[in-house]
């Protein structure tokens, strides 16, 4: 979430000077990694479509593999590591609220222990 608020408040112009790409697309990825972060976490917390995780998870998985292959092809393979790994960690969060716990299901069995 930090890093596109960050990003939404910066100016276009600085952002293209550190990425070739247009200042439009960029805005919108800016948007899609903020709304992808309150879609990690409202959602569980607030118990309302908690399905919706696993799928925003995916689409940052998606976007971090964008921002891992524009980090190597304009900087250092040491700076790209930083996408990655949140690309990989979106990628066990959405494996994990499909498969090992989702929250619908998690919160159901709490329902029905009585909790």
């Amino acid at each position: 979430m930090f890093a596109g608020g960050s990003k939404l408040v910066m100016p276009i112009e600085e952002m293209t000077a550190q990425v070739a790409l247009p200042g439009p697309f960029l805005r919108f990825i800016e948007v899609a990694e903020f709304l992808g972060a309150l879609g990690l976490i409202l959602p569980g917390s607030l118990g309302i479509r908690p399905g919706l995780t696993p799928l925003v998870a995916a689409g940052l998985v998606i976007i971090m593999i964008g921002a891992t292959a524009i980090t190597l092809a304009t900087m250092s393979p040491a700076v790209a590591l930083i996408p990655l790994v949140v690309g990989l960690l979106a990628a066990f969060v959405a494996y994990g609220r499909w498969r090992v716990a989702p929250l619908a299901a998690s919160r159901e069995s709490r329902r029905a222990a009585g909790r």
